[in-house]
């Protein structure tokens, strides 16, 4: 599957969780070219600070994080199945209840809510199916857009680990982030089971 025709819908992926006019599907290795792209992506390369590396590289890594049982990875689809990013709940601890978010929208698909009903979706599978606590998030101090989605998904701002992340030769800080058990149930929002 070439990157083209894996932005084309495709009705036939299993949706196994959804949210606020999004759904989740398991991520696959045939995924990689798609998320290759979006990593590749100038800004979404120095927003997450990571450098996009080599198709066969990521396609090793994805077939690495399907056999990793501390980790789900998703592609977020639109309703007629159009993938628009990718989202993972990784680090998974069970024992202590702990879990890192991870999303990447394709830059088409900015803007609009999605990240915002993704996170939605991704913290009400943390919490209303599995025996998560608290989900982290980290990004750069400087990347408003992704400190403003998760704002709107109900993270909280901890602090910063300066100086934690290098990329195009800068060192960056990331702000921590992260919403607890008890701040996803008082957050006043339909949850993706009842949608």
């Amino acid at each position: 599957m070439d990157s083209e025709s894996a932005t084309e819908p495709d009705a036939g992926r299993t949706h196994c969780w959804s949210g606020r006019g999004i759904a989740f599907t398991p991520l696959e290795i045939t995924d990689a070219p798609l998320v290759h792209r979006w990593r590749s992506d100038p800004v979404a390369a120095h927003e997450t600070g990571v450098w996009p590396g080599s198709l066969y590289e990521l396609t090793e890594r994805i077939e690495r994080h399907l056999d990793d049982s501390s980790r789900d990875d998703f592609l977020v689809l639109l309703p007629d199945g159009t993938p628009a990013g990718l989202i993972a709940l990784h680090d998974q601890q069970l024992a202590e209840g702990t879990a890192e978010a991870y999303l990447l929208l394709d830059r088409e698909h900015r803007g609009r809510g999605l990240g915002v009903a993704a996170l939605d979706a991704l913290t009400d599978l943390a919490f209303g199916e599995l025996p998560m606590h608290r989900v982290e998030a980290l990004t750069h101090t400087d990347n408003a857009p992704a400190l403003s989605v998760l704002a709107a998904a109900g993270f909280a701002p901890e602090g910063v680990r300066r100086a934690s992340c290098l990329h195009r030769g800068r060192r960056y800080d990331n702000a921590v982030l992260s919403l607890l058990r008890p701040e996803w149930e008082a957050l006043d929002r339909p949850r993706s089971w009842e949608l």
